[in-house]
């Protein structure tokens, strides 16, 4: 039943909004009671904890992924990210980046909520260093926060552009920070 409520809650927050999807809809939608949605969650906002690090671990799961299969090619690496952003981004539903839209209605920062989005962006940074270490830059710290606002910007243009536009912008981009 957990994973039916976080099914839901995965559909509904990503499609409608954290705060404008209520406890109710989330229940309705998993077709059970309010007794086994507290059996499982404590809060809404555990809820929303729970939705935000299944996402959070299967991009974790996609960029580790990548850097793998790169095998310390910077550039192959990059060119994997840039075509799951480039996918991902302009798919058909697209909303943005869950964590960016979770920031924006959480702004309190010391909510459960933004610190596991400050985790997950903490992550991110840490994957981009390890994806630029191969080239031993002198800031690798500023390699990554410069990834990061390409990614966090390609997450805003999958919007408005095509995928390959935007595969091939992040991997311009990309390249550009690290040097290639």
């Amino acid at each position: 039943m957990r994973e039916r409520l976080l099914e839901a809650a995965t559909e509904l927050f990503y499609a409608q909004g954290l705060r404008a999807v209520s406890v109710e809809k989330v229940i309705e939608k998993a077709a059970t009671t309010k007794v086994t949605f507290y059996r499982h969650f404590k809060s809404k906002d555990d809820l929303i904890v729970a939705y935000l690090g299944r996402r959070a671990q299967l991009e974790r799961d996609g960029v580790d992924a990548a850097i793998a299969h790169g095998n310390g090619d910077v550039d192959a690496t990059l060119r994997l990210i840039a075509e799951q952003i480039g996918m991902l981004a302009c798919a058909p539903g697209f909303r943005g980046c869950p964590f960016i839209n979770a920031a924006a209605e959480y702004p309190d920062p010391e909510s459960a909520v933004r610190r596991v989005v400050d985790a997950h962006r903490d992550w991110y940074r840490s994957a981009f260093e390890r994806l630029v270490s191969p080239l031993a830059p002198a800031h690798p710290g500023e390699a990554a926060e410069d990834l990061m606002l390409i990614r966090d910007g390609a997450m805003v243009a999958g919007y408005l552009d095509e995928p390959g536009t935007l595969a091939a912008s992040f991997l311009r981009s990309g390249r550009a920070v690290v040097g290639l």
